[in-house]
């Protein structure tokens, strides 16, 4: 499938479902759609995923089957001013996938192009119908469970599952992700956005595809939010208890001491974090946090390799910039 993504006026530090498309995908990205970079290419800014040209509008876009909505700000709302590249992809008769909280498959407009052009709206976060309360059962199956958490959104829980999985990979062992956010679900085409699953059914949800998944080797479930996040911290713990994770992998990004977006309220010291997650997961699993990983981006080569270090000293595990170190053997042996 060729697609083109839409990042207005966020790419790439805030397009995560757009970075994690080029960097994990296996979907042909022709164009990204950003009215700030346009004329650029993705290089220019993202060097090391898929390239593509960037365009002002989708009106300029190469053919391709699809636009992504590559953005999911706070709140998933759609902005409106969107609303012209979403209707001319419906008109070229693209399908359109988005994992924002405003389903586009609600919108008359959009539903009625839709109809007419023979293409599809896809919103990955709308949950499955069926969910029940978890039984606490995901404890029980064979595979290696191992969770990413983080101290914060966004500090590469989704990039780390990854990371962790295609190093796994390498080593021989049948590894999966199991996606837990829309970028994951974007990436590969199945799992369950908690964050819009009723609180009652999150733990469940996750225990539901902890056990769909389970013939393979090592099972990396994607985190979301962090424990001490003043808004996202219950969908932290439904996945955690919802896992019954066999080891737990911290995410956190270098020099981040406060909640983005939250500034008044920070960051607890790192092995207190560590303890604070540990003391959460016991009542379900003995996991403790085995490694760690570290987003370096806006640091060079040396700072990085001492941030990196520090952070192993602070968690009192092995750590790695999995985007710029890869993930170390001593690493994937501690979360083994």
């Amino acid at each position: 499938m060729a697609v083109a993504i839409l990042t207005h006026d966020a790419f790439p530090d805030r397009a995560k479902t757009a970075v994690g498309l080029l960097r994990y995908g296996d979907r042909t990205v022709r164009a990204l759609v950003d009215r700030e970079r346009a004329g650029q290419r993705v290089h220019d800014s993202l060097p090391d995923v898929q390239d593509a040209p960037i365009v002002a509008s989708m009106a300029d876009a190469p053919d391709v089957d699809a636009l992504v909505i590559g953005i999911s700000p706070i709140g998933g709302e759609f902005d409106e001013s969107w609303r012209a590249d979403v209707r001319t992809a419906l008109e070229r008769g693209c399908d359109v996938y988005s994992g924002l909280h405003d389903f586009l498959a609600d919108d008359e407009e959009f539903a009625r192009l839709a109809a007419e052009h023979d293409a599809e709206l896809h919103d990955l976060r709308k949950p499955p119908e069926d969910l029940t309360v978890a039984a606490g059962t995901a404890g029980d199956v064979d595979a290696t469970v191992v969770t990413t958490v983080g101290t914060d959104c966004s500090t590469g829980k989704m990039t780390a599952s990854f990371e962790i999985r295609d190093a796994a990979r390498e080593r021989g062992l049948d590894a999966a992700v199991v996606p837990t956010g829309q970028t994951g679900i974007a990436i590969s085409d199945r799992g369950i956005v908690i964050d819009r699953v009723i609180a009652d059914y999150a733990a469940g949800a996750v225990e539901r595809l902890v056990k769909a998944a389970q013939a393979a080797d090592l099972l990396v479930v994607e985190g979301q939010g962090a424990l001490a996040h003043p808004a996202y911290s219950g969908v932290t713990t439904s996945i955690l208890h919802g896992s019954a994770p066999d080891a737990l992998v911290m995410c956190h990004e270098a020099g981040r001491e406060a909640i983005h977006g939250y500034e008044s309220f920070d960051i607890p010291p790192l092995p207190e974090y560590v303890d604070i997650y540990e003391r959460l997961a016991a009542p379900i699993s003995d996991a403790s946090v085995a490694a760690g990983m570290l987003n370096t981006r806006h640091l060079d080569d040396d700072a990085a390799a001492d941030a990196v270090a520090g952070y192993s000293d602070a968690l009192d595990a092995p750590a790695t910039d999995p985007v710029r170190h890869g993930v170390p053997d001593e690493v994937l042996d501690a979360i083994l």
